[in-house]
């Protein structure tokens, strides 16, 4: 079931749902700019072309392409030029949400994480074995 809610592009009162998350009018807008994209990169002469190209031959924005993209609607094995940002470092990717550079990264801070933890378990457990000896003369 919906819910109300106010479309982020014109403010608009809509029923939101999970595959509806702007109000009617907004995305009529949405489909019609992505057939002018769509059209401007079907021209064969337009297949090469970068974003920038894109957004000023269409007067689309380049946030409403990049959903485009993310979304699959428009699939970049077809026009090698674009791709999206990292969501790190805004390097220019064609796939995933992170630049090969950046996944990198973040798997070799995990990894270190993880020893630094497994090191602490380490001490905490040799703290834990320490074992106290007594010494307890004879009786006479």
């Amino acid at each position: 079931m919906g819910e109300l809610a106010n479309c982020p592009r014109c403010n608009a009162i809509f029923v939101k749902t999970s595959l509806k998350t702007i109000c009617q009018d907004c995305f009529k807008q949405e489909e019609a700019d992505f057939e002018k994209v769509y059209k401007f990169l079907r021209k064969r002469e337009n297949r090469t072309a970068l974003i920038d190209d894109v957004v000023e031959a269409t007067d689309v924005e380049e946030d409403l392409i990049l959903k485009f993209i993310r979304s699959g609607r428009i699939q970049l094995s077809n026009f090698p030029n674009l791709g999206y940002p990292c969501a790190k470092c805004g390097t220019n990717i064609r796939e995933g949400k992170l630049c090969s550079h950046c996944e990198s990264d973040i798997k070799s801070q995990v990894k270190q994480m993880e020893r630094e933890e497994s090191h602490k378990r380490d001490l905490e457990l040799q703290q834990n074995k320490k074992t106290f000896y007594a010494y307890m003369p004879k009786n006479k």
